[in-house]
């Protein structure tokens, strides 16, 4: 079954996370913490994300992130997710996300064999890993295209 040359590139971010995180959650095979009903996803935060699929969701924009760059570790990642701090009146500041969140997500993915560590650091997209991404956004254009 080819893909016919569609790769992650070819489809909007948006659509691209949304099914992916029904992919992984479909299939079980991601390991999800027992705490990620607790947890917030930054110390700026003040809630816990609303969605109870936060996990997926996250999972499926990591592994878009690192496959559209390679090398991402775990400090890129608290930089990429974080925003703004509330200071009060005073004026925001950028505000990094958890690093314990990014590091279970990448070891998630590690386990189901998405994500490989670099020789040069941080991690990479594996062969299989590119397959499933590639093969989930031809699904996307697919779609579309009916």
């Amino acid at each position: 079954m080819s893909t016919g040359g569609v790769t992650v590139k070819d489809v909007s971010a948006h659509a691209f996370v949304k099914s992916y995180a029904a992919y992984l959650k479909r299939t079980g095979k991601l390991e999800v913490p027992k705490w990620v009903d607790l947890v917030k996803t930054a110390t700026y935060k003040e809630l816990a994300p609303y969605d109870q699929d936060w996990f997926y969701i996250r999972a499926a924009s990591v592994a878009r992130h690192i496959y559209l760059r390679n090398g991402v570790g775990v400090g890129a990642l608290k930089k990429n997710y974080g925003g703004r701090q509330n200071r009060g009146n005073r004026p925001h500041h950028h505000a990094i996300a958890s690093g314990s969140v990014a590091r279970k997500v990448m070891q998630a993915l590690e386990k189901i064999k998405v994500l490989e560590s670099d020789p040069s650091g941080g991690r990479r997209i594996s062969q299989d890993g590119q397959k499933d991404l590639d093969r989930i956004a031809a699904q996307i254009v697919r779609a579309a295209r009916e």
